[in-house]
């Protein structure tokens, strides 16, 4: 290959477009489908990767940029997080922070609205070392289609500056 023709090379592997073939999980990397050519395996751009990390891996057909600063493939880092026809936006306003999941689940918060949810297709725990506060300056509900049992190793305290009232079935108050 003359010197002219290899520059041309490198140049048209500096940026290219290309889609996830494959994952693997350790260590993290992944086989990009660029035009006819299946790269070897790749790390990931990932929002942090020092003390503080985070962990979402890419899925097969999502859409990547590969960076070869060398020109050489072999030696690229794919951006993964293209929106694609395959793989559409998940988002469709200014303000809104949504990550959603294969199984269905989805958190947002909306910073327009002010507004946190989070949908659930399973269940949800809070694990905490110290003390856990809900604070609102309006009202605080919980509803379960199911049982809602208070645990303490210590006391429970119910305060309220207007009535308590507790209804149901049968209530025990031993």
């Amino acid at each position: 290959m003359n010197e002219l023709a290899e520059l041309a090379r490198k140049l048209e592997n500096l940026i290219r477009f290309g889609t996830v073939a494959q994952v693997q999980m350790q260590p993290p990397r992944v086989r990009v489908q660029t035009g006819t050519l299946l790269t070897t395996w790749l790390p990931w751009i990932n929002p942090r990767a020092g003390l503080d990390r985070e962990w979402n891996p890419p899925t097969e057909g999502e859409q990547v940029v590969l960076f070869s600063p060398s020109g050489t493939l072999a030696q690229g880092v794919a951006l993964t997080g293209l929106f694609s026809d395959l793989i559409p936006a998940n988002g469709d306003r200014a303000g809104l922070h949504r990550s959603t999941y294969r199984d269905g689940a989805v958190i947002e918060y909306d910073s327009i609205a002010k507004h946190l949810r989070a949908t659930l297709p399973g269940s949800a725990e809070l694990n905490a070392v110290g003390p856990v506060t809900v604070i609102t300056d309006a009202s605080l509900s919980a509803t379960a289609q199911g049982d809602i049992t208070l645990t303490s190793a210590a006391n429970i305290t119910i305060t309220a500056a207007g009535n308590v009232a507790i209804s149901g079935a049968k209530v025990d108050l031993n």
